[in-house]
């Protein structure tokens, strides 16, 4: 027998230590809910399953997104469905003045109703704005980034809804010049003027001294009734030349005493129905507005309707990738109390062999009396 090294305590000792230490790790584990609680746990599962748990939360935000964009679809549909009601009924007082039992005054009133709900539609346009970004004013762009991963994004474009644009209200084109020697270089913008085109313009022989005047020609395509106003906003003592006729192809004006470089604006009125024949031509120009507003709002639609699948799939990819980061991280409990039991078993048992084996070398003193 040796005292010297009680090789059975030190066994007992060692695996009393494991046990412990099992058991130290079964009760985090129970503790935390997690399988891996650090990279020394399962190093290859921790790097998989933080990748997961980045596309998670990337899935999530995407769909948040998605959700904003449909918030920001559902804000211009809305406006949109207005412009839609007034713009239905702009072509319910067109067909009434249309017919000849209205008088002039009753014609004149009805054209204050129709001026002020073209106003309207052009208010609705500019003041329909979604995080404070205008929507319906004109050249708004938006991307909407509705993937976890970089370039998954679905672009959109809303076009301008004001009155002008559609073609129901007035409009103003700028005309600018610019002296080259003796002679102008035309720059001209095209828009819409109560629905009509405004181009095809000519410059004669603008100097550039404002002692000449300059000749514009205007060529018009007519469906409806007052065409437009000429206002030279660049220069001083200058007048407004108007064009009031109704059923011209072509109008000539000319504005005298503003320099080559000079800006003039061109000027529309709104949907003209004081009398029959404009009346009959402005519900043709408020049909082309209508199905502007049409096509736009289907847009929108359907592009509501791809998010709404958006989400549906982002949802449904993030459940799945949650419950295999799942699998891979978090602990099975059933099982891991299981080994928590047998460990504490262990302990207790190598706590009491312990005891025993320290013991032992007490037998020497037996020999020794």
């Amino acid at each position: 027998m040796r005292i010297n090294n009680n090789i059975s305590a030190m066994n007992t000792y060692s695996r009393l230590s494991s046990a412990q230490s099992a058991q130290s790790k079964s009760l985090e584990k129970l503790s935390s809910g997690l399988r891996i609680n650090k990279a020394g746990d399962d190093a290859a599962g921790l790097a998989i399953s933080e990748k997961m748990r980045g596309q998670v939360k990337g899935l999530n935000q995407a769909v948040r997104n998605a959700q904003d964009g449909i918030s920001l679809i559902q804000t211009a549909e809305g406006a949109l469905n207005e412009t839609h009601s007034i713009l239905n009924r702009m072509r319910e007082l067109a067909v009434q003045s249309a017919n000849d039992t209205n008088t002039a005054e009753d014609r004149g009133n009805i054209q204050d109703e129709m001026d002020q709900l073209a106003n309207e539609v052009t208010r609705i346009a500019n003041n329909t704005q979604f995080n404070g970004q205008d929507l319906l004013k004109g050249g708004f762009e938006a991307k909407f980034h509705i993937g976890s991963n970089a370039g998954q994004n679905l672009e959109i474009s809303l076009g301008e809804m004001t009155s002008a644009q559609l073609g129901v209200g007035g409009a103003e084109t700028t005309v600018a010049t610019k002296a080259d020697g003796t002679t102008a270089v035309p720059n001209f913008a095209n828009d819409a003027l109560n629905g009509l085109d405004a181009g095809n313009y000519t410059v004669v022989d603008v100097s550039a001294h404002a002692a000449y005047g300059a000749s514009y020609e205007l060529g018009i395509a007519d469906s409806s009734g007052k065409i437009i106003g000429l206002i030279d906003d660049a220069a001083t003592g200058t007048s407004i030349v108007s064009v009031e006729d109704t059923g011209v192809s072509m109008a000539t004006f000319t504005a005298a005493g503003f320099d080559a470089g000079s800006t003039i604006s061109i000027q529309g009125s709104g949907i003209d129905i004081t009398t029959q024949g404009s009346a009959d031509a402005a519900i043709s120009a408020i049909d082309n507005a209508i199905k502007t507003v049409s096509e736009e709002r289907s847009k929108l639609g359907a592009t509501q309707n791809r998010l709404d699948h958006t989400i549906n799939n982002l949802t449904t990819t993030s459940e799945n990738l949650t419950a295999a980061e799942s699998r891979i991280r978090d602990v099975d409990m059933a099982k891991e109390m299981m080994e928590f039991t047998k460990n504490n078993i262990l302990n207790q048992a190598a706590t009491a062999m312990l005891a025993q084996a320290n013991q032992m070398p007490q037998g020497v003193l037996q020999l020794l009396g």
